[in-house]
């Protein structure tokens, strides 16, 4: 695996959407396997919608509890949309960005939740 800038230092092998829990599983090349809720993946979406320009314009979604995934179509061989049943598919969600979820998905997951308290908003639509 060579990380020259340009090609993904991991790669994923298998993509399944288990729809019953809303959760996007990657099997990657590696042998690591990711777990990720839709809602996570729908409110940290690498598009400039959610994340802005800039880290200070980042939005906080609220909502998303019941959100799901309703196609994911591949990019190259770098990325996939995935695109949402609250109709957001803006974001490309790189090989790269999937792995760092993989790695940070709790502190993610709790930033979220705080994110969310501090704003006096909820993960209920």
């Amino acid at each position: 695996m060579s990380n020259d800038g340009f090609t993904p230092a991991f790669s994923p092998v298998e993509i399944n959407y288990l729809r019953d829990d809303r959760i996007l599983e990657i099997i990657w090349d590696d042998g690591a396997k990711t777990y990720l809720r839709a809602e996570l993946l729908r409110v940290e979406s690498p598009s400039a919608e959610v994340q802005g320009h800039h880290p200070s314009e980042k939005k906080i979604i609220a909502g998303r509890r019941h959100v799901g995934i309703i196609d994911i179509a591949p990019v190259g061989n770098y990325a996939v949309r995935i695109s949402f049943d609250d109709l957001h598919d803006s974001g490309l969600f790189s090989w790269q960005y999937l792995r760092e979820m993989h790695d940070n998905q709790d502190k993610l997951w709790k930033d979220y939740l705080a994110a969310l308290e501090a704003k006096g908003l909820s993960r209920d639509p």
